[in-house]
C-alpha cells in the first residue's frame, strides 16, 4: 500500500473513488480525508473500515451519555 503524499492526493482528487459527498476507498490507509474543496474540512473514508468504527463509538458515547443524564 503505497502512503506516498502526493500519491494520497491524487487518490482523493480522482471522482471515481466519491460517491456524492461521501469518499469511499479501501486502497486509501486514512480515516479522514480532505473533502474535495478542502476549505470545507474532512470527512470520513468509508471504504476504512474504522471509520465505521469511529460512528458506531460516537453513537455509543451520546447514547450512554443521554442514560446517564
Amino acid at each position: 500500500m503505497n502512503k506516498n503524499p502526493e500519491f494520497l492526493e491524487t487518490m482523493r482528487k480522482d471522482l471515481s473513488y466519491w460517491r456524492g459527498p461521501f469518499y469511499f476507498n479501501r486502497n486509501d490507509p486514512r480515516i479522514f480525508v480532505k473533502k474535495l474543496d478542502p476549505s470545507l474540512g474532512y470527512t470520513l473514508n468509508f471504504g476504512n473500515f474504522f471509520s465505521y468504527m469511529l460512528i458506531l463509538a460516537f453513537i455509543a458515547i451520546v447514547w450512554l451519555t443521554q442514560q446517564i443524564a
